[in-house]
């Protein structure tokens, strides 16, 4: 991988940590984009790769937020009653 690549996907790391963070259906609608994009074998060999770590940061993202709705819902069922989920008291 040449220098200016290497620069290229660290950026696109960098930008997915340092943008807003997009709300789950957003996060997930891109990711079945990148998915949609990467099976139809059309895409170069590094545009594969940037795809496929955008998509992996996306997929965290959405397993995060999924979790912290099952917290949610956990509590709910535990006290009858929906109180917020707090990441950081946990």
């Amino acid at each position: 991988m040449s220098a200016s690549n290497t620069k290229t996907t660290s950026k696109s790391a960098a930008k997915v940590a340092h943008e807003s963070k997009p709300s789950f259906e957003q996060a997930y609608s891109e990711l079945e984009s990148i998915v949609a994009q990467m099976e139809s074998g059309l895409m170069p060999l590094e545009a594969s790769l940037d795809a496929y770590k955008h998509g992996n940061a996306l997929l965290e993202l959405c397993q995060k937020s999924l979790a912290e709705v099952e917290q949610q819902v956990k509590v709910l069922n535990e006290r009858q009653q929906l109180v917020t989920f707090n990441a950081e008291n946990e």
